[in-house]
């Protein structure tokens, strides 16, 4: 490998710009072909290009040290980043992108056996192997790096390079950077189909306008995609005003990082809030046993931790060049603000006639209840109406339903549309209040149940 060709190379604003518009557009098609392509791509990539160099970088770590190699660390110093320096506490505040989507876990709890048990134990198993990964790939690359040549764009392929020098199998070092590159593919991948598959999904439920639930020949969600490769194809001209390759690539983290927090800061406020909200409701799983004390604790400790590091990632990290600050704090806070603000707009705005009739997308609770209580106003408006009419079927010629004799009780719940004489009692009485949904076919008990939202 040459290294002056190929830092420079990797130096070139113009040249990491379009690797990044190609790799984001072939993801984009790929995604057009449909989930079952996604799948496949994803789950050889991830092998391919993330357990498999992740795991292949530890060992060369522990090879190098072990055959007696020259360490550029210095494992006698503290273990411990120094938090009084405010410098590395911003930097820090990148670190909670590692950690992002754990919680996606937990849409499938219902599924999981005995969930009080195991899913916490897959959510701590889940944090130790991200952490170790982590930690020992980073250890690995400072061990054969010296901290002055350290990169954030270029240090991964550097390690591995250096690595293969030493074992005496440069050969492998493209290899390896195509693989990564097949890795770094299917990561987009899931980025790019995952999100615009929920996004399409609630487009149906009436949440988005016609023009976002369009779909091609095999049903996927074609607008959406384009859409969001747009908005990918404009961020990615910051490359031209930032002042490196690394500026532009610490930007695009704080910005995910932010945008991420916001949505941490309303899980964690939201769990505790749906405690004393919805307190009957039947969980899986339950943080705590008994009480709400736990759910304090763990969720405040999260709330705390993620405003934290919200505010922090505002503030420019002194170890990476971010050029003007204007440029820097204009992205933020302008990114921030469109995409937090953009979903009340086009919820303030949605119709009726936005709403797929295919779409089986379970209405939020706090939909179902108004549709419940106006579904309940109606049956006691149809009720409180009925003795009129009743009486005058009684003062017409005797039906069917006045012979019956006021002992008898009827066989069961009448069918919509069948009337009962209100001067024949029966002995099955309805429920006071006039509220006899089941009886009178009225449509709030189709509401309750198919407008339930989930446990």
């Amino acid at each position: 490998m040459n290294d002056v060709h190929d830092m420079s190379l990797a130096n070139n604003k113009y040249y990491t710009l379009v690797v990044v518009l190609i790799i984001y557009w072939l993801a984009t098609f790929i995604s057009l072909k449909g989930m079952s392509w996604v799948g496949k791509v994803a789950k050889i990539g991830g092998m391919v290009g993330t357990i498999i160099p992740a795991a292949l970088l530890i060992i060369l770590g522990i090879i190098y040290l072990a055959t007696g190699g020259q360490s550029n660390m210095d494992f006698h110093s503290s273990f411990f980043p120094d938090f009084t320096n405010f410098d590395n506490v911003v930097l820090a505040a990148s670190i909670f992108l590692f950690y992002a989507g754990m919680e996606m876990g937990g849409i499938h709890v219902k599924d999981v056996e005995n969930p009080s048990k195991n899913y916490p134990k897959a959510v701590f198993i889940g944090a130790l192997i991200t952490v170790l990964i982590f930690v020992l790939g980073t250890f690995a690359l400072g061990v054969i790096i010296p901290a002055k040549d350290i990169n954030l764009t270029q240090s991964l392929l550097v390690g591995f390079d250096n690595y293969f020098r030493y074992i005496h199998a440069s050969w492998l070092s493209p290899i390896i950077a195509i693989a990564l590159a097949f890795g770094v593919l299917a990561g987009v991948l899931t980025w790019v189909a995952g999100p615009s598959k929920g996004i399409f999904a609630v487009g149906k439920a009436g949440y988005m306008p016609p023009f976002f639930q369009k779909t091609n020949k095999l049903g996927v969600q074609k607008n959406i995609l384009f859409v969001q490769g747009i908005a990918v194809t404009v961020l990615s001209l910051l490359f031209v005003v930032m002042p490196s390759v690394q500026s532009f690539y610490q930007i695009l983290s704080q910005l995910t990082v932010i945008l991420y927090l916001i949505m941490y800061l309303l899980m964690f406020s939201g769990a505790i809030a749906l405690r004393y909200k919805m307190k009957k409701l039947n969980r899986p799983f339950r943080i705590g046993k008994s009480g709400n004390g736990l759910m304090w604790f763990i969720g405040g400790l999260g709330f705390c931790g993620s405003l934290l590091a919200f505010i922090l990632s505002f503030i420019p990290p002194s170890q990476i060049s971010t050029g003007s600050n204007t440029v820097w704090f204009s992205v933020l806070i302008i990114g921030a603000l469109i995409v937090v603000v953009a979903p009340f707009i086009i919820y303030a705005s949605k119709k009726p006639s936005w709403v797929d009739p295919n779409s089986n997308f379970e209405p939020f609770h706090w939909e179902v209840q108004p549709q419940a209580v106006t579904a309940g106003v109606t049956a006691n408006s149809a009720n409180a109406a009925r003795p009129a009419s009743a009486s005058t079927s009684s003062a017409s010629p005797v039906s069917s339903a006045t012979a019956r004799p006021a002992s008898t009780p009827t066989s069961g719940p009448a069918s919509a549309g069948s009337t009962t004489s209100g001067s024949t009692p029966t002995s099955n009485p309805a429920p006071s209040g006039g509220n006899t949904a089941a009886n009178n076919g009225s449509p709030d008990s189709g509401i309750k149940d198919a407008g339930a939202p989930k446990s």
